[in-house]
């Protein structure tokens, strides 16, 4: 009997069948409880917590399990961790605690640009270009320093306090500073200057708690200037409170215009319509979007756009018409969840598609750029307040596009960037400059200059021919760079407004 199964291969199959059954039932036989109050998923979990053969640990474990599950509903409900939720909340409430510096990692040390006015670090009198080098007693200038770590290190609770070393050029030992750490304001309105006589300039980064005030404020000072006009600059935002959406908004229009309107499966139909007559209802306006205007940035610009208030420049935005509600958990970490939909006044769902992979939503941009497709193939189409033709499902489509083209000029700059020679260089050049002169008194062509020496310090090969055009963009770059790290940002962004293709474009349909 034995001779006859082991040598016909007709049997072997049952034979393999019956050795991973008897394999399976050599243990005990489990019954994973059905207790309504336990669902199956935490069932399984504690059956392995308590019985797997080398241990598990279930705090291990446990985010990776939530973020598995979150991946399979949409690309915006996602898990985020303890520490992640914490800088999220503190970059969207307006401040947060820590010594107060802009930083740089270049050839692996941490460079101050320079200290935050009013802060602790400026207080003490660290100054930009200085290099820590030391935190709390740990070497932290080495190969593979990153930003989070910076991050982890020098921010903390207010009032605590922090150590560090600091190499000064001209002094032979390291310099010992013991830094108070507090509060440090995280701005949502980067630049608000005027262009020209009439026309004024506003660029926001993201909605968040703070971004009604300071929205105010600077539009504020532009009307008392004397503006008219004004470029709205959404261009890299990814968007943030609905509110603050609505609030800037609401500026623009006369009472009772329908804003957005969110629905979803168990949340019922809200139409949020403007609420007073808008403080800059009498200015021209035109709005800068390009494939990182996200969300937020899609409520104001779809809504300008519907309601025929200004007019949209630039690249199709990226196309996230899903609204999120955040949940708090106990440990800290949070949850966000998509619970609805936001529709524009004309109706239109700007959201792209997303059944497929993650990487191909989030890159879908460099594909429609490449190819130019000006709006979703096969997208519904709607009407706007005057009649125009605007397109759903993908993003917002401006009224007066912007292309990039990618030349091996440009992939010069980029190469440039990458190597960070820009933020070194800036940081030594500074050093000349008669700061009581102002930014005007910056020669962009006498820096390129001493820049193309430098380079070539750092790589004689290096082949710094390019375009006319790609030239003056890095000649104003570099300019710019000095110039907000020895002013503001204010200044750095005025500096590239004059080359700026977008603004330039906003200028000449304004006027």
């Amino acid at each position: 009997m034995k001779t006859l199964y082991m040598n016909n291969r007709n049997y072997q199959p049952i034979i393999y069948s019956l050795i991973l059954i008897v394999g399976i039932y050599l243990g005990q036989y489990y019954i994973i409880p059905t207790d309504k109050e336990e669902g199956k998923t935490d069932s399984i979990i504690r059956l392995i917590e308590e019985n797997y053969v080398d241990g598990f640990d279930v705090e291990k474990h446990e985010e990776e399990i939530l973020k598995s599950i979150m991946k399979e509903l949409d690309p915006h409900s996602i898990y985020i961790p303890k520490k992640e939720q914490t800088y999220l909340e503190e970059d969207m409430q307006g401040s947060f605690s820590g010594v107060g510096i802009e930083f740089n990692i270049i050839k692996d040390s941490l460079v101050v640009v320079t200290p935050i006015s009013g802060g602790p670090s400026e207080r003490l009198g660290i100054l930009s270009g200085d290099r820590i080098v030391e935190v709390d007693g740990k070497n932290i200038a080495s190969v593979g320093l990153i930003n989070k770590d910076v991050i982890e290190k020098l921010r903390g609770k207010k009032g605590s306090e922090v150590d560090i070393k600091i190499y000064r050029k001209g002094n032979k030992n390291l310099l010992d500073y013991t830094i108070e750490r507090g509060d440090i304001p995280t701005y949502s309105v980067d630049a608000s200057f005027m262009i020209d006589d009439e026309i004024g300039y506003i660029k926001v980064n993201r909605f968040s708690a703070t971004t009604n005030q300071e929205f105010y404020e600077g539009t504020n000072k532009l009307l008392s200037s004397g503006m008219k006009k004004l470029v709205l600059d959404l261009r890299g935002n990814p968007g943030g409170y609905l509110g603050s959406a609505i609030y800037i908004c609401n500026e623009f229009l006369d009472e009772g215009e329908l804003i957005v309107y969110t629905e979803g499966k168990y949340r019922k139909k809200e139409e949020i319509f403007s609420d007073k007559e808008g403080s800059l209802k009498q200015i021209n306006l035109a709005v800068l979007i390009d494939e990182g205007s996200a969300s937020a940035s899609e409520i104001v610009s779809g809504c300008i756009q519907d309601l025929d208030r200004g007019i949209i420049i630039g690249k199709r935005s990226f196309g996230k018409g899903l609204v999120q509600e955040e949940i708090k958990l106990a440990d800290g970490s949070a949850v966000r969840l998509t619970t609805q939909r936001y529709y524009m006044p004309s109706g239109r769902s700007i959201q792209k598609p997303y059944g497929n992979s993650e990487l191909e939503y989030n890159l879908e941009h460099y594909t429609r750029d490449k190819n130019k497709e000006l709006e979703v193939p096969d997208s519904l189409k709607y009407t706007t307040k005057k009649g125009r033709i605007v397109f759903g499902g993908g993003g917002v489509t401006p009224d007066s596009i912007m292309f990039s083209e990618i030349t091996l000029n440009y992939i010069t700059f980029n190469q440039i960037l990458s190597n960070n020679w820009i933020p070194e260089f800036s940081l030594q050049y500074q050093s000349r400059v008669d700061k009581s002169k102002g930014h005007n008194f910056l020669d962009r062509d006498l820096i390129y200059s001493e820049f193309k020496k430098y380079v070539k310090t750092k790589n004689s090969e290096f082949d710094l021919t390019m375009g006319e055009k790609e030239e003056r963009d890095l000649k104003n770059f570099i300019k710019a760079t000095i110039a907000k790290n020895i002013w503001d940002k204010n200044t750095y962004f005025k500096i590239l407004s004059e080359e700026d293709e977008y603004i330039l474009k906003a200028v000449q349909v304004l006027d």
